[in-house]
């Protein structure tokens, strides 16, 4: 049996203003399987960034177990904490955040030279991802010659260039109209199948999260499983 690719437990998050103590995950348990696509849902400032974010080591829980790809990450100094996101966790948000000044493939490119890739490995790499996206014709056009969702599609691209093994996904398409948003998370939810990666998914889009294998909503600082829908693109 696979072990999971993410594994979190008692994830507490509390955060301080002033004289104000807001405490908004309480106690968090939730893992992601290889190839399995996790959709976590709530109102706005119910803790869904704050978990991403946690789980990207891009925060630090007050309390709590992290492990990405069976190993804890609690006691990673920033540098163990930064190689580990570059070499194993993908991030997609809302907003694409492209570099404007570079093409298609040279965005998707970037974090592979980042990496240590060749220029020439990097571009390979990133025709291939970007043509699986159909986006084949589109290699050399700047961001601003792509529509919404194909500026969507190079995130995508970008976030699983170098091959990571856990994808983190904040809105993903929630600047999109509903068409579009679901090409694109059609898009996203082919590659996470066909490349094993295991995906957690932050969403308002109750549609979108009807084509999830499990979806967890954010209550009061808990995660509670909710019955997806079942259907399969």
């Amino acid at each position: 049996m696979s072990e999971p690719l993410l594994t979190i437990r008692n994830l507490r998050r509390t955060y301080v203003t002033g004289d104000k103590t807001l405490e908004v995950l309480k106690g968090v348990d939730v893992q992601v399987m290889p190839g399995e696509v996790v959709g976590l849902i709530g109102p706005s400032g119910s803790g869904k960034s704050s978990l991403l974010h946690a789980a990207g080591l891009l925060e630090r829980p007050n309390e709590g177990e992290i492990r990405i790809d069976g190993e804890d990450v609690g006691g990673l100094d920033e540098r163990g904490r930064t190689r580990l996101r570059l070499a194993k966790i993908g991030f997609i948000y809302q907003f694409h955040h492209l570099m404007p000044e570079f093409d298609a493939r040279d965005n998707v490119a970037l974090p592979m030279r980042m990496a240590g890739k060749s220029q020439a490995e990097a571009r390979e790499r990133a025709s291939e991802m970007l043509g699986r996206l159909g986006l084949a014709e589109r290699l050399t056009h700047q961001p601003g010659q792509l529509s919404g969702g194909e500026q969507q599609r190079v995130a995508i691209a970008r976030a699983l260039a170098n091959q990571p093994r856990l994808l983190l996904a904040d809105e993903p398409t929630g600047n999109l109209d509903p068409a579009t948003s679901q090409t694109v998370f059609q898009a996203l939810h082919d590659l996470v199948r066909e490349t094993g990666v295991g995906a957690l998914i932050a969403t308002h889009n109750m549609e979108l999260a009807g084509h999830m294998d499990r979806v967890f909503a954010i209550k009061d600082g808990h995660l509670e499983e909710r019955k997806a829908e079942g259907r399969t693109y």
